[in-house]
């Protein structure tokens, strides 16, 4: 393997498990196509493709490190902890992460009555058309019903109009807390990852509270370079984790051709300055 920063790792991806749109097996392919030389599949609040993903890795001849992406509710936000490296085969953590996808069905029936009452009818039988694992229903999946049935353009158009605080659609949700998901992944042997912090809309206070937090419950990495940061934000983030005395993670948040403005493997590379989580990960590369 290529050492240190200079590794096309991309370890924040999604497959049909949670609510992208190709199987592990075609994210293998092209993360491979790609130029990905370390891949982890991290759907949401979901392990189930894990041995997937893994076998499809290897068939590929990629390394692979185990991945989710845990909803955690923090300051009244939803926040999103990636998990790289753990056992996928970790009692606490199934059940767990089961617990989570729990709420997704109920906060989905009520996301489809408030589209009722502006007339978009049917958007819960809907969304479940482009769903591949019914227990991890999401707004994405009523954003692909909202464009194939023209109410709106493309995804983006959806949640500028709907499915987000103050519009139509909207359900907020109570997810696991911090320490919770930090916990069952550090306790599973992997480690915990803030994912593209540059996406929520916290205060600098507020940010400060939820990386000294995380950091106080265990968690060791932080995403710097992600899909959904300017290069702006690559700077910002490189200097938290620096502050923080946190590891760097690099991934695409790829969801589908159509849909990501990122594909993977596409993007630059970590800033030299900071040490990767996969440096941390070392023995548990497959």
């Amino acid at each position: 393997m290529t050492p240190k920063n200079i590794l096309n790792a991309d370890l924040h991806c999604h497959s049909v498990v949670s609510d992208g749109t190709l199987t592990p097996e075609a994210l293998a392919e092209r993360a491979k196509a790609n130029g990905v030389e370390l891949w982890a599949l991290t759907d949401h609040d979901e392990i189930g493709g894990q041995h997937r993903a893994a076998a499809a890795a290897k068939a590929q001849g990629m390394h692979y490190l185990t991945g989710t992406e845990v909803s955690v509710t923090f300051a009244g936000q939803t926040v999103h902890i990636v998990g790289l490296g753990f056992d996928a085969d970790n009692p606490d953590m199934q059940q767990g992460l089961r617990n989570t996808r729990g709420g997704r069905e109920q906060r989905a029936m009520e996301m489809s009555d408030s589209l009722a009452k502006v007339g978009i009818k049917g958007a819960y039988e809907g969304a479940l058309k482009f769903v591949g694992n019914p227990e991890l229903i999401s707004r994405t999946h009523f954003a692909r019903f909202l464009v194939e049935t023209g109410v709106c353009r493309e995804t983006p158009e959806v949640f500028r109009k709907y499915l987000t605080e103050g519009k139509p659609g909207y359900v907020p949700h109570r997810w696991a807390n911090l320490r919770d998901a930090v916990t069952w992944i550090t306790q599973a042997q992997g480690i915990a990852v803030i994912a593209h912090p540059g996406r929520y809309k916290f205060t600098p206070n507020e940010e400060y509270a939820l990386f000294t937090e995380f950091k106080a419950h265990g968690g060791r990495g932080v995403e710097v370079v992600t899909g959904s940061h300017t290069p702006q934000e690559y700077i910002k983030y490189a200097e938290t984790a620096k502050e923080f005395g946190l590891a760097a993670s690099r991934g695409s948040d790829f969801h589908s051709p159509d849909e990501s403005h990122t594909d993977l493997g596409t993007l630059p590379f970590l800033p030299g300055e900071l040490t990767p989580v996969w440096e941390l990960l070392a023995d548990r590369i497959q």
